[in-house]
């Protein structure tokens, strides 16, 4: 357990809405920021002097655009909001949010006020300086946020929490975007004084909130300490993964001490040398153990001790355990995704499979089939990629045909569908799948990827990502904990946070 609090950001026009979110927002926070900057001019004194009672914390807010806020707010505007809402909200249980530039004698208790500042550009090499500044300011909290693009940005935020624990101050540290993720989850087991989190799904007031449902609810956000094992899925993009619904359900139903987070790579040997390696990483996050995704399956071959049979002759892996500082490294892909086709596809012995991707989970795929003594013909759009792939395991190679008449099986190892930009794209149509008996799709979310549907369109048999996904992930759990995986909490969840 540890002490943090989780903060409710509402960001609302009216005062009206702004009620109604605050009554939402009640039973899940321990505090409540009001963004007055968010609110219409006309709406900021009926919303000060109507402020519902609560038995929460109310943190006020009246942020300029160029610290995040929504509003051109000169300072001049700002000291008057501030003169005028602390005597109308005097005895309330209150804290307030000032900017580096607010510096005048206010009737307030100084360990209330949280002295702000917000970085949205380029990342920073040192927080140092801005850490100090705002801690000679007063004898408040220092909330310091800044964007991240990858997670070697994350490093200088992280890094206050030393400063801070030396210097004894409050503080809250953010890395915004989705690379900060990981820091809005476990910086409460590591001293951070609160975690701001959004209402709802789509109502984030800063890049990379989650929500406080899911905070409390998938990461266990105030149950976790730095005796926590950490897990967390490394992808170029982690926004669509379901992977921390999945195997945070597991934990918890298992009863393991661990938590999964979104872990955003571009540079994967920087992570690997400044995070993970005990002998070179800069900070100690109790790393145990890693899901490797897109477009990190094959390159982080090279940072690890050992791999498995399997990994080997795939030349791709998916799964990193951390065990007395060596990384040994396995492919769960290849049994996730052959076991749930054998079973609605029956005997693949002789079958003609055409497997579309050049990447990672394609040669798990093609090594699965070829294994499973299917004829297999690999295609991509990249000639070269495919022809290296298709020779490492002995089967035809071509660029996309223009029809998949003559093949049994479809199989797509794009990420082509993906929920995001790709979601309307697909790899064939309804015309060109005619002829198919299966069309097995390794997206899982959405659902029903626009591959699938053309499939169904055509008559065909079709078999979503879904079941490969937890099928590969129970195979992890059991990689990480040495425990049979609680399959049926794993499946619950993740049919949960996609809606089925």
């Amino acid at each position: 357990m540890n002490r943090a609090k989780i903060c409710v950001s509402i960001c609302a026009k009216t005062a009206a809405e702004l009620f109604e979110k605050i009554s939402r927002a009640e039973p899940l926070a321990d505090v409540i920021e009001l963004r007055f900057d968010c609110l219409n001019p006309d709406q900021v004194d009926p919303a000060i002097e109507n402020l519902p009672a609560v038995d929460k914390t109310y943190l006020i807010t009246y942020r300029p655009s160029e610290q995040g806020g929504l509003r051109v707010l000169p300072l001049n505007a700002r000291l008057m909001f501030w003169k005028k809402v602390l005597p109308i909200l005097a005895g309330r249980d209150l804290l307030i949010d000032l900017e580096a530039d607010i510096n005048f004698p206010l009737r307030f208790d100084e360990t209330k006020v949280i002295r702000s500042a917000h970085f949205f550009h380029d990342p920073l090499v040192d927080l140092r300086p801005t850490f100090f500044e705002l801690s000679d300011l007063g004898d408040g909290l220092i909330k310091i946020a800044a964007a991240a693009s990858d997670m070697i940005d994350t490093l200088p935020v992280w890094k206050l929490t030393e400063t801070a624990e030396r210097e004894e101050r409050n503080l809250i540290p953010i890395a915004m975007g989705e690379p900060g993720k990981w820091t809005r989850i476990l910086g409460p087991a590591y001293g951070a004084w609160m975690t701001y989190a959004a209402l709802d799904f789509n109502a984030a007031t800063a890049p990379g909130q989650i929500t406080a449902a899911d905070l409390i609810d998938v990461y266990r956000v105030k149950e976790i300490s730095r005796a926590t094992k950490v897990h967390g899925v490394i992808a170029g993009d982690t926004s669509y993964s379901i992977s921390p619904w999945m195997h945070n359900a597991g934990f918890r139903a298992a009863g393991e001490n661990r938590v999964f987070v979104p872990l955003q790579v571009t540079d994967l040997d920087a992570f690997i040398k400044r995070m993970v390696r005990a002998e070179t990483r800069e900070i100690d996050l109790n790393f145990a153990g890693f899901s490797v995704t897109n477009p990190h399956k094959q390159a982080i071959i090279r940072h690890l001790d050992e791999i498995d049979e399997t990994a080997e002759k795939i030349g791709a892996l998916n799964t990193v355990r951390i065990e007395n500082g060596k990384l040994y490294g396995f492919n769960t892909d290849a049994l996730g995704f052959i076991s749930p086709l054998k079973q609605i596809f029956g005997d693949l012995k002789g079958a003609k499979a055409a497997v579309v991707g050049a990447g990672g989970a394609a040669r798990a795929c093609v090594y699965s089939l070829v294994e499973a003594g299917a004829n297999v013909a690999v295609h991509a759009r990249d000639l070269q990629k495919v022809e290296r792939l298709a020779e490492s395991f002995g089967v035809r190679s071509s660029q996309l045909p223009e029809t998949f008449a003559g093949f049994d099986i479809v199989v797509n190892c794009t990420p082509l569908g993906t929920k995001g930009d790709t979601e309307d794209q697909t790899i064939a149509t309804a015309d060109q799948l005619a002829d198919v008996k299966l069309v097995y799709d390794l997206v899982y979310n959405p659902i029903e990827t626009r591959l699938i549907h053309e499939a169904k369109s055509a008559g065909v048999k079709t078999l979503g990502g879904l079941e490969m996904l937890i099928a590969q992930g129970a195979e992890q759990f059991k990689i990480w904990t040495g425990r049979e995986a609680p399959i049926e909490a794993m499946s619950a969840a993740v049919g949960k946070r996609l809606n089925f």
